[in-house]
């Protein structure tokens, strides 16, 4: 575990902005100390590896949290679109760079250069674009959208009471196995209601869902609220375990 001074240190990131990715849910601690200082574990690092590189690419914080924390997040497929941004990001400097060659040797000559070509974007930008647009319609999210445009007036706030009932039931068995045949039970309920009123819950995006739900931050508050405090580990453990 590493303590927020020194994730600060290795990535050169203040602490502040760490506080801050914290507060707005893109980056909680693992723990936090007895004091409660944030602690973080190398999954929290490896998120933030993704964090920093969608950065670099320009991605705002809202975009990078709806990436990263999409259903079916594929890491390997993130990775190969952030390269390919890359090398047109390189592309792009090395041509800036050539650009700016070129006018140094033709104001030593005492000419003029009016081409701008080398400030064009449009590549680079629908790419980017391209990439953001691949995430918000996968598979999942675009049968999550259909079936929001039926739902009645009421229905999210009765879909988010349900799923957080899950939450309560899951708390009244954390003092038990999360192997038990009761835990698995209601993995396998909580899977099949959001597969019937969100989208298809595969193990794969189940085993996504558990990690986020002890992830910290609001989610896990909001789980530990309704079900009493370790509800969201115990609930992430039962899921992984559902999942294996």
């Amino acid at each position: 575990m590493y303590s927020l001074k020194e994730v600060s240190r290795m990535t050169g990131i203040t602490p502040r902005t760490l506080r801050h990715y914290d507060r707005i849910g893109l980056l909680p601690p693992t723990g936090r100390t007895e004091g409660g200082y944030r602690l973080y574990d190398d999954g929290s690092l490896e998120r933030l590896q993704q964090i920093l590189l969608f950065r670099e690419l320009e991605f705002s914080l809202k975009d990078i949290e709806q990436i990263l924390s999409a259903p079916d997040f594929d890491r390997n497929r993130a990775l190969e679109q952030q390269i390919g941004l890359l090398e047109l990001k390189k592309e792009h400097i090395e041509n800036l760079i050539l650009f700016a060659k070129g006018l140094w040797l033709k104001g030593t000559r005492g000419l003029k250069l009016m081409d701008f070509t080398a400030f064009d974007k449009e590549k680079l930008d629908e790419y980017a674009a391209q990439a953001r647009e691949n995430w918000e319609k996968t598979p999942a999210w675009q049968e999550y959208e259909k079936k929001k445009k039926d739902w009645k007036p009421d229905e999210e706030a009765n879909i988010e009471r349900d799923i957080m009932a899950f939450f309560v039931g899951f708390g009244a068995l954390r003092d038990t196995d999360p192997a038990s045949e009761a835990a698995q039970k209601q993995v396998r309920a909580l899977q099949d209601y959001i597969t019937q009123h969100l989208y298809t819950c595969t193990d794969e995006i189940l085993a996504g869902l558990g990690k986020m739900y002890d992830g910290g931050g609001a989610f896990t508050e909001n789980i530990d609220a309704a079900g009493g405090p370790g509800t969201a580990h115990f609930a992430a453990e039962a899921i992984e375990i559902y999942c294996r």
